[in-house]
């Protein structure tokens, strides 16, 4: 079977790095604070008192700014159901739709958001709330969860296809908007005469790849931002042009991003081949926690039955996750043509990156980043072999700027086990630490009595950072990886774990002559014409 290297060399016809789904948050800076809010009524729209009738008004007028443009245009009303798939059912409606831009239909949930609410002051001793003898009534406002009517507009854009954009029904009137930058691709390429074979949200095939990969890489936050702008001109607006002219305007904010690198093969089971090598490759190395494949059923706790099939065949699709902090990577086989890696940034935050959508095109080189760099310690996980002169660097003592580091015998328990276990934080861009990195080594070894302490572990890590197969990283307690550190903990796991342990366990002197295994026989046959060189030469055994 081939492996990793060959088959993404020679058996991928497409490769595609692009921006996917984004999900977006539209806010106004100038009324997100309650003191935002109080501005906003008292000395922008003069009004002298502060109520809930205030936030209702302003509230009902933009419902009713709604309900008019829908009987205006005659776009249809649609009332979500709890649970309902509310793509699916814009796509329904998009099938019906004549035009080439419009509004497809207006969808109605109810959602919790954050809103703006009011409570009211207490006031003075002696004085009865509301009474005429008295003040006023007082009241303030706070951010709070209110559970409000939201408007999604799902809209067939000339530049991104369908996507939503969607308000709520209360102050701050806060906006989400949906896009897809594959569909802006495939908008580009059909505007350049450009013939290509959709894939869902991707591409099969393109006449001209190199034209497509520049279509992806020109898209950037502009597109956006004119996306943005162009709906906001046509929908109903909960700011009045008074308002917008008085600086509360919108601006876009990145909720999740997702950017994927497509791979498309020449055969499908060139797909299935390359995760069954990736799977097989990572089960005794490092000691995953779980392997997953998901299933074309939805499974719950009431599902009965065992589920422990074993023969695996359609409606199998193998996943492969790796989680940092809020960001999720996934490789996945796409409707069985392609193999799909895919970074989704749920916190910009993870990597230092701000969420204006200004940085758009700095997450997408991080995201970019994050996928290559999986597919690449793919390809070396499997082309791990390492120069001789390494091994002996390794297995034996040295000295380097004045500092003896003594030598990782290979073979010796507890330099498997310690290897073994670094295995499992190669895909991990955050490192390790002395805890976790002990636990892993405690679980492959067994050290006695005494345990594998955390003195041990700090002695283990000194030798492997004198060795160069880890760094700490700076002003921190935390440790990666080096590139040859990576290769050097796969090459002896893998050399241990499949060559020396299988081979011994088979030339083992207890197990019986007539053992059918041809290595056996030939090591037999060796042992006796050596046993007999030797006594021709008159020496003892």
């Amino acid at each position: 079977m081939p492996n990793v290297e060959t088959l993404l060399r020679d058996h991928v016809v497409l490769n595609v790095d692009c921006v996917d789904r984004l999900y977006l948050n539209g806010y106004v800076p100038r009324l997100q604070r309650p003191e935002n809010l109080w501005w906003f009524f008292h000395e922008h729209r003069k009004q002298p008192i502060m109520s809930p009738v205030l936030l209702r008004k302003l509230s009902d007028a933009f419902v009713m700014a709604v309900n008019a443009f829908v009987k205006r245009e005659g776009v249809p009303l649609v009332a979500f159901e709890k649970g309902q798939n509310k793509e699916q059912t814009a796509r329904e409606h998009l099938a019906r739709f004549e035009g080439e831009e419009g509004v497809v239909l207006v969808g109605v949930a109810q959602e919790m958001v954050s809103g703006f609410r009011l409570f009211q002051k207490r006031p003075r001793r002696g004085r009865r709330r509301g009474s005429r003898t008295g003040r006023d009534p007082m009241y303030a406002f706070y951010r709070g969860p209110v559970h409000v009517n939201q408007y999604y507009f799902y809209v067939l854009d000339k530049e991104f296809g369908l996507g939503f954009v969607k308000f709520s029904s209360y102050a701050p009137f806060n906006v989400r908007v949906w896009l897809n930058g594959h569909e802006w691709a495939k908008r580009q390429l059909r505007r350049r005469g450009i013939r290509f074979e959709e894939l869902d949200n991707g591409f099969a095939a393109c006449d001209d790849p190199q034209t497509l990969q520049r279509v992806c890489d020109a898209f950037g936050a502009e597109h956006v931002e004119a996306f943005f702008k162009r709906w906001l001109r046509r929908l109903p607006h909960p700011f009045t042009r008074e308002d917008r002219r008085a600086g509360f305007l919108y601006q876009l904010s990145i909720l999740q991003m997702e950017v994927s690198y497509t791979q498309v093969f020449d055969r499908p089971l060139h797909g299935r081949e390359f995760f069954e090598e990736v799977i097989r490759d990572n089960l005794d190395v490092g000691r995953p926690d779980r392997v997953q494949l998901l299933f074309e059923r939805r499974v719950t706790r009431r599902t009965p039955g065992r589920f422990r099939t074993r023969v695996l065949t359609n409606g199998v699709q193998p996943s492969l996750r790796f989680d940092y902090k809020h960001t999720k990577v996934k490789q996945y086989f796409k409707l069985g043509r392609a193999l799909r890696t895919e970074t989704t940034f749920h916190d910009t935050y993870d990597f230092d990156v701000g969420r204006s959508i200004a940085n758009l095109s700095r997450l997408k080189a991080i995201g970019r980043n994050i996928n290559h760099r999986l597919l690449t310690l793919e390809r070396a996980a499997q082309h791990c072999a390492v120069a001789s002169q390494t091994v002996e660097r390794i297995v034996l003592p040295t000295v380097d700027d004045g500092q003896r580091a003594p030598g990782l015998r290979w073979g010796d328990p507890r330099v498997m086990a310690l290897l073994s276990a670094l295995s499992g934080f190669v895909f991990a861009p955050e490192g390790m630490t002395n805890k976790r990195l002990r636990e892993r080594v405690a679980a492959l070894h067994d050290p006695g009595a005494c345990g594998y302490g955390a003195s041990r572990m700090s002695y283990d890590l000194r030798r492997l950072r004198l060795k160069g197969i880890v760094a700490r990283v700076p002003k921190s307690h935390r440790y990666v990886l080096t590139p040859s550190g990576r290769r050097i903990a796969l090459h002896f796991s893998k050399v241990h774990a499949r060559v020396l342990r299988p081979v011994l366990h088979r030339l083992d002197p207890s197990l019986p002559d007539d053992v059918p295994d041809e290595l056996r026989r030939t090591w037999n046959l060796w042992e006796r014409a050596l046993d007999s060189a030797l006594s021709e030469a008159k020496m003892a055994a």
